[in-house]
This record gives structure tokens, C-alpha cells and sequence, in this order.
């Protein structure tokens, strides 16, 4: 049950989101210029941006989204329910694999790069200058912390 909290109030914040969300069968084409950020879910902490490029975060199915990140931003060590796959567009993302947010042990991933994490796969991240990713994976979207302390919803 408290997963399924997690869940379900990581993904409202992307709702409002889904302009690019598809109709079955049709096609999609998106350009940087018609990329639309707005606040990412709250599951996230603060200061991150996001936008839905294909699909709806809190449905089934796949959805793609991009999220910007500022310089010095961080994600504690965590898990998804799905495949993710990431594709660093600009910037640079350190990941680290783990239970443990280690940055010694963090690989930094500069523009260009693409990683794939099976689902449970604990794995943190951080950002030393301000950076785009590419998330593609099924919905619904969720983090669940390793520590629970960590996760942003609990100090609000």
C-alpha cells in the first residue's frame, strides 16, 4: 500500500504534463522548441523540471519524459518498478549503483550517453552542472527510496 502511495503521488505532478500524450496508433514528433517543462512530481526533490514528451507517467504503457536538472542536484539511492531507460542529452549525470550513495563509486555519463536499469536495480544520481535526460519506460511511474527518510513527499 505505501508503494502504491508512492506511486500515485509521484506521478500526479506529471499529469497536468501529458500534452504530447499520444492517441493509440497515431504518431508523435516533438522538436526542441515544443518541448513544455514544468514543475517534476514531487517524489523528486525540488528544483528539477519535466516534460512529457510521449505517453502518460501514470497510465500503463510507455511514455517517454525529459528532466532538467540544475547543477548540484541529487537523487538518493532508489528503485523503480520498470525498465528505465536513460539517455543523457546535455550535461553530465553521475550515476552510482547500490544501496549507498557513494559518489566515489559514481560513473559519470557526459551527453551522448545511454544506461538501462532493470526494475529494483538501487541506483543514485547526481549533477555537477545543470543536465537534460531522457527517461523511456512503462507507466505507471514510480520511486520507491531505499531509506524512506530520503523521499521529498516526507518533509513536506
Amino acid at each position: 500500500m505505501r508503494v502504491a502511495s508512492i506511486f500515485a503521488a509521484g506521478v500526479i505532478g506529471l499529469c497536468g504534463m501529458a500534452s504530447f500524450a499520444s492517441a493509440e496508433g497515431a504518431h508523435t514528433m516533438v522538436t526542441p522548441d515544443d518541448v513544455k517543462w514544468g514543475p517534476a512530481p514531487k517524489v523528486l526533490p525540488a528544483g528539477a523540471e519535466a516534460a512529457v514528451l510521449f505517453g502518460d507517467p501514470t497510465k500503463e504503457g510507455l511514455f517517454a519524459l525529459r528532466l532538467k536538472v540544475p547543477s548540484g542536484y541529487a537523487i538518493a539511492p532508489h528503485t523503480h518498478p520498470a525498465d528505465e531507460v536513460v539517455t543523457v542529452v546535455s550535461g553530465t549525470t553521475n550515476l552510482g549503483m547500490g544501496e549507498t550513495a557513494d559518489r566515489k563509486a559514481a560513473k559519470a555519463l557526459p551527453a551522448g550517453s545511454f544506461f538501462a536499469l532493470p526494475p529494483g536495480m538501487a541506483h543514485f544520481v547526481y549533477f555537477d552542472e545543470e543536465t537534460v535526460v531522457q527517461i523511456t519506460t512503462t507507466g505507471p511511474w514510480g520511486i520507491k527510496y531505499v531509506n524512506p527518510a530520503d523521499d521529498p513527499q516526507k518533509s513536506q
